[in-house]
């Protein structure tokens, strides 16, 4: 998961940074810096933050040959 689907993901769902936060058990500053590209984020932590966006209802679209990105599954 990039930075880009993580805000795109968020924008789909109406979903703040701090709600991540909270839904991925990672603090706010890891999402932020992470979807800012400020800092290297541990693996453990998109895992947690992907988790949760998948959860809530997001599927990620691997780049095949379009580029990657993010839809709500359709029984959301």
């Amino acid at each position: 998961m990039s930075p880009a689907q993580s805000r795109a993901a968020r924008g789909l769902l109406s979903l703040t940074q701090t709600g991540l936060a909270k839904a991925a058990g990672v603090g706010q500053s890891t999402v932020i810096d992470f979807e800012r590209e400020r800092r290297q984020v541990s693996d453990q932590s998109i895992a947690a933050i992907r988790s949760a966006l998948e959860a809530a209802g997001v599927e990620f679209i691997e780049a095949n040959g379009g580029g990657a990105g993010v839809r709500l599954r359709k029984d959301v």
